[in-house]
């Protein structure tokens, strides 16, 4: 018996200002007007994406205290923008990245329930832990949590909102029409939450939104992290795009998901995606050659590569060869911001493979930099992307992709009009939304329906 045929999932990133955009390019724009985020929003949606994704930035990145040259304009507040989105479209999901770490759960819920009301049941928190003390110093409480520290509160914070989403159940008031008078259960809304992290009691004011309640994303690739998605999360956004990677990931993740008493179909695996067309293969392989080197300067490698040494190396000439010291082993002391430190729990192992590798190459810091931070994951003909992207879902190594495009905000726009119909022209993308919730978009049960009374 032949295998069914898997229906794809594609959702857009706008990134921001790190070392994925080429905001130097003539093609850029603004990274915080609004008509950057409606254009790249009404361009998923005319495309019949499922979601579009925002990241936050809860403080700008430091390094070697200057700010980090690929984070100099910030983030504006990620519920304000996808609040706004909501009025610019009508059915694709908004998700936004809200931490655990630095928040509480019922104004979280709260905002999210109303973002859930305000689009008509399209809202997704991508829950994340905080790690850095630096980020923390924003922050009342302060200070930072140890790893396994930040997931037992990310658990016990997802629980907690989900108690105040479920504290309605939809039918709690009703009005009488001979008197005027509106009644309400008083029970709706009550919650009483006591654990480590959280010692809260009252009353939800938001009543159960369209979709039961947001979809939960997750980003976490750790163990701890696998295992948070794997009890809780609807979607799983990773940073795994190579076929072999992927496959074991979804694997992994997918194999988790039992012992909670949930099915493969509850939790979709989405990695994070570039893409760069071209007329032909050789021509898609020149322009990513290009971009490249945009993304990663000789001062970025510079940084990046300080991430992972975790010590000043403003000395090293970028296209020398690597640092022969070793990485410093324990706190992070040269990035201490909110950045994209891949946090290697053996960085000396690190540096002694991508050593190898620059030798077996012959290969610069930029040049290795660029190598492990740089490739982007489909080059080709729109063709071409559209065969491997079909190929990664068909063969288990993902449910979809959430795209990055390196131009912001009409980086998008060439991937909608070249290689989504050719996905839709195979079959496994759709030519029109069938829902309006965004948990019908990704196929998800509603909470509080019978289908998803067990959610």
């Amino acid at each position: 018996m032949s295998k069914p045929v898997k229906q794809i999932h594609l959702a857009a990133h706008f990134p921001g200002v790190n070392h994925t955009t080429v905001w130097s390019d003539p093609a850029s724009g603004s990274q915080i007007a609004f008509d950057s985020f409606a254009h790249m929003a009404r361009t998923a949606e005319r495309a019949r994406f499922d979601f579009i994704f925002l990241a936050e930035g809860l403080r700008l990145r430091e390094q070697n205290g200057e700010i980090h040259d690929l984070d100099v304009v910030g983030r504006p507040d990620t519920l304000t923008v996808l609040a706004a989105l909501a009025a610019v479209t009508d059915r694709l999901g908004l998700a936004g990245t809200i931490s655990s770490t630095f928040n509480e759960p019922y104004e979280v819920a709260r905002q999210f329930a109303s973002l859930d009301h305000l689009s008509a049941g399209r809202a997704a928190w991508n829950v994340v832990t905080s790690w850095d003390e630096f980020t923390g110093a924003n922050f009342r409480r302060g200070g930072y949590l140890a790893q396994e520290d930040r997931y037992l509160r990310a658990r016990q914070f997802l629980a907690a909102t989900r108690e105040l989403f479920d504290s309605w159940r939809g039918d709690e008031i009703a009005a009488d029409k001979e008197s005027g008078v509106f009644l309400r259960d008083p029970e709706a809304g009550r919650f009483d939450h006591h654990v480590s992290q959280f010692d809260i009691t009252g009353h939800f004011d938001v009543p159960r939104s369209p979709q039961g309640r947001p979809v939960v994303l997750q980003a976490g690739d750790s163990d701890e992290g696998r295992e948070f998605a794997a009890s809780s999360a609807d979607a799983v956004f990773s940073r795994h795009s190579t076929l072999e990677a992927g496959r074991a990931f979804y694997t992994d993740v997918k194999g988790r998901l039992a012992r909670y008493g949930r099915s493969p179909g509850d939790l979709k695996i989405l990695p994070a995606a570039t893409f760069v067309l071209g007329d032909t293969a050789a021509d898609a392989q020149e322009k990513a050659g290009v971009i490249r080197r945009q993304q990663i300067g000789g001062r970025t490698a510079i940084r990046l590569l300080e991430q992972v040494w975790n010590r000043d190396l403003s000395a090293y000439d970028p296209d020398g060869p690597l640092p022969a010291v070793d990485p410093l082993v324990g706190e992070h002391t040269v990035a201490r911001g909110r950045a994209d430190v891949r946090m290697h729990r053996d960085p000396v192992a690190v540096a002694r493979q991508w050593r190898d590798l620059a030798a077996a190459k012959g290969l610069s810091i930029r040049d290795l930099v660029i190598e492990v931070n740089g490739r982007q994951s489909f080059v080709g003909t729109p063709a071409e992307v559209a065969a491997a992207i079909d190929g990664f879902v068909q063969a288990d190594a993902s449910d979809g992709f959430v795209l990055v495009p390196h131009l912001t905000p009409g980086g998008l726009d060439e991937f909608a009009d070249t290689v989504v119909p050719l996905l839709q022209e195979r079959g496994v993308f759709r030519t029109e939304y069938e829902g309006t919730t965004l948990r019908e978009h990704l196929g998800l049960d509603t909470p509080g329906t019978a289908a998803g009374a067990a959610s």
